[in-house]
């Protein structure tokens, strides 16, 4: 009977291997085999497709690099103002549309999640002509009398930086709202009918209540926004053209990476090595996140 039974287990393992060997042998051509090459790339140099080993050589050029040092500053600066920015508007915007006393609450979830489904391309052209020197922004700012002059959004270093954060924000903001929303389904509302009676203000509420029982959906909202943040491209991309402008004031390093291996002589394996330092940055901050998450559990 025990060979019987292990014979069956052997049949029903090859059996399952050979279920999932077409799954494997793609994720091995396409991701396995892809990451391994990146890594090997990044320790080669040249022009072109003649690359050479070169050891460390990428690694130590990196700190010797302007632009490098320029975009991984930007990226750093978006990462810093803009996640927190956005993780704690959706945090308000959740606890506000949970509300079930307010009317039109589907709509106005509706329209703060639309932006994060629509077309980039699309919204960036808006963006661009809303925020031109003569544009809707501008002479709103300057009619109400909080601009004494066109702001230049697309032109001035700050600003452009400014222009940036706006987008992802307004875009992506909805996007973390829904992940809070539904969590907040799952929380007793007698827990809130408590704190209610008990005269517990709003913000009271929501920094005591709703954050510590939303912390796991807050981790991972703000870990995947980390990575996204850090990955940024599509929206430096169509506001600047393509350029990162005004003077590299918008760079980013994936940016920087995309001009590394199309718009410049193509340098493959020092833009392999500029990727890994996205990889490096993702993995750093994601262990700190947790790190910090733990230890508030204690």
């Amino acid at each position: 009977m025990v060979r019987a039974r292990r014979g069956i287990g052997r049949y029903y393992d090859v059996n399952g291997w050979l279920f999932v060997a077409p799954a494997l042998g793609l994720i091995t051509l396409f991701m396995v085999y892809p990451i391994a090459w990146s890594l090997w790339m990044s320790f080669q140099s040249g022009r072109g497709m003649t690359l050479k080993f070169a050891g460390f050589a990428n690694i130590v050029r990196l700190w010797n690099d302007p632009v490098f040092i320029k975009a991984l500053t930007n990226t750093m600066t978006y990462f810093v103002v803009q996640v927190p920015i956005m993780i704690l508007l959706a945090l308000i915007l959740a606890s506000l549309l949970n509300n079930p006393r307010l009317v039109g609450r589907g709509v106005f979830r509706t329209a703060i999640f639309l932006p994060c489904v629509s077309s980039l391309v699309a919204y960036s052209v808006l963006f661009k002509g809303m925020f031109a020197t003569d544009g809707i922004v501008n002479s709103t700012l300057q009619a109400i009398g909080l601009a004494a002059s066109p702001i230049p959004w697309l032109t001035h270093p700050f600003w452009a930086k400014v222009l940036v954060i706006l987008a992802i924000t307004w875009r992506w903001t909805g996007y973390n709202m829904i992940f809070y929303l539904a969590a907040l389904q799952n929380i007793d509302k007698s827990i809130y009918e408590v704190a209610r009676i008990d005269g517990v203000p709003a913000w009271a509420r929501l920094t005591h209540l709703t954050i510590p029982l939303l912390k796991p959906v807050i981790l991972f909202t703000t870990v995947i926004s980390t990575i996204g943040t850090l990955q940024l491209f599509d929206e430096v991309y169509n506001l600047t053209e393509g350029k990162g402008g005004p003077s590299n004031a918008t760079l980013t390093l994936s940016l920087y990476i995309y001009n590394l291996t199309f718009r410049f002589m193509p340098n493959l394996g020092y833009a392999a090595t500029v990727s890994y330092v996205i990889v490096v940055l993702v993995a750093l901050l994601a262990f700190v996140q947790f790190f910090a998450a733990r230890e508030r559990d204690r």
